[in-house]
């Protein structure tokens, strides 16, 4: 993330393929698709802030989303 600077999330996704946009936030599949981590980016500012680490099972549960 530090080397790029993205403008939107279609650009980002150019670069990390299994990202996902869920309702202005930002979620990256990690660690072999076991972890979800999810954030909030702001393109204009170029900053991104990690809101939450979860394992794929207490991403399913979206508790997450409230």
């Amino acid at each position: 993330m530090e080397r790029n600077t993205f403008t939107h999330f279609t650009q980002l996704r150019q670069t990390f393929s299994s990202a996902d946009y869920v309702k202005s936030y930002t979620i990256f599949n990690i660690s072999g698709n076991r972890v979800r981590l999810i954030t909030l980016i702001n393109y204009t500012l170029n900053l991104i802030s990690v809101e939450q680490v979860l394992t794929h099972a207490e991403y399913d549960k979206k508790k997450w989303r409230s």
